[in-house]
């Protein structure tokens, strides 16, 4: 039976607003796609920003066939304490843990602790990222076996990958972001690390976009009024008609076999 650790990259207090509208935690969501391929696989869960058992955690990390990060809210650059422990983790992590999938919040986090940069994206993917086109050493690698050449996401960020840490390399890009996925290698570690969602459905981007909705228009900016939101969500309704949800979690499935 695999083992795998899923690192929540939300702090407690955001999961409990999310739980208390109905929305899964990205943990949540996670286990529940990596359920739909294998179900019979050793989930643990821990939170760096969170947990006060996070050296015992350390100490068995090596015990894991596989790692996966995934999504947050929090923006890397504030380094307030909180995403300071998860960079401190991921560091740990990537001494330890040979297999690593480090999704959207966590490839930024993965990027960061192995020397990277991450700033403020000038766009942003607000539940979908339309016209990821893997590049020519991407259609090679593992990560993206039997998936299309060009496709559409769940994806939700506001930030990107500037400067990849050394010897990585860019595996997927569009329009917003030019780092839509990449690889490396630290230590013994291999991440795999994707700006996109592969894990999370259309239906709880909506949902987190209704959440959110506020702050999008107020704050963030990115939509001009309650109008605008509800044009965005009926464009990604569409795109749930033609989805395939096997295609949609393809890497997910290729991550898994990997371990093998």
């Amino acid at each position: 039976m695999k083992k795998i650790l899923i690192v929540e990259g939300n702090p407690r207090k955001e999961n409990e607003s999310f739980q208390k509208v109905g929305i899964q935690t990205h943990t949540e969501s996670l286990k529940n796609s990596l359920n739909y391929f294998e179900e019979e696989l050793k989930l643990d869960v821990v939170n760096p920003s969170s947990d006060e058992s996070i050296e015992s955690v350390k100490n068995n990390l090596s015990n894991y066939d596989g790692l996966i990060w995934g999504g947050s809210s929090l923006n890397i650059y504030n380094n307030t304490p909180e995403i300071i422990k998860q960079i401190e983790f991921m560091k740990e992590c990537q001494k330890k843990v040979v297999n690593i999938l480090a999704i959207c919040w966590g490839m930024q986090v993965a990027v960061t602790a192995a020397g990277g940069e991450v700033k403020k994206a000038d766009n942003s993917h607000i539940g979908i990222a339309n016209e990821i086109i893997i590049n020519k050493v991407g259609q090679d690698h593992p990560l993206y076996q039997k998936k299309d050449k060009k496709f559409n996401s769940p994806a939700f960020n506001f930030d990107e990958v500037k400067i990849l840490p050394k010897n990585a390399i860019c595996l997927a890009s569009n329009k917003i972001n030019k780092v839509q996925s990449l690889y490396f290698e630290i230590n013994d570690s291999k991440v795999w690390g994707l700006q996109y969602h592969p894990e999370i459905t259309y239906e709880k981007m909506i949902s987190l976009i209704k959440f959110r909705k506020d702050r999008l228009i107020n704050l963030r900016k990115v939509f001009k009024d309650e109008k605008d939101v509800e044009n965005h969500i009926s464009f990604i309704k569409k795109e749930i008609l033609v989805t395939n949800k096997d295609k949609r979690m393809m890497e997910l499935k290729n991550w898994l076999n990997s371990l093998n």
